[in-house]
């Protein structure tokens, strides 16, 4: 088992306990935990790496959810083109299949893309500890 897969375990068996939610969290699976919180954005809203880890209540960072995030792009599923950073940025870009593609995805839910930065991100920012208790 790699040191990673070690470490994300011991982490994810660290949780507080937190108050009933929509997401039913999984035992000692963050990455899931973070699909879950995805899947519920709204189609033309996004949300931010850091907001998904202040919501789940663990003591995992934006980082991490970037990297549940970029292993997530091959889930059809999970609509990873709507979690960019807490600027409204795409800064994952480029784990799509090309340069375009998040933008493309975002624009086809109706989110209008500038220089790699999502319009009126105040209006289309989904909070999942406002909108998920």
């Amino acid at each position: 088992m790699s040191i990673r897969v070690v470490f994300l375990t011991w982490v994810t068996m660290k949780k507080k306990s937190t108050p009933t939610r929509k997401v039913q969290k999984k035992a000692n699976n963050f990455f899931e935990d973070v699909y879950e919180v995805v899947k519920l954005i709204p189609r033309g809203r996004v949300t931010t790496y850091g907001a998904i880890a202040r919501y789940l209540g663990t003591k995992m960072s934006a980082r991490m959810v970037g990297w549940a995030m970029n292993a997530a792009h091959d889930f059809a599923s999970v609509p990873a083109h709507r979690v960019v950073n807490a600027q409204g940025l795409l800064t994952g870009k480029a784990h799509f299949g090309t340069p375009t593609a998040m933008q493309r995805r975002l624009e086809k839910d109706g989110v209008k893309v500038v220089k790699d930065r999502v319009q009126d991100f105040e209006k289309r920012f989904w909070d999942p500890s406002k909108e998920l208790m």
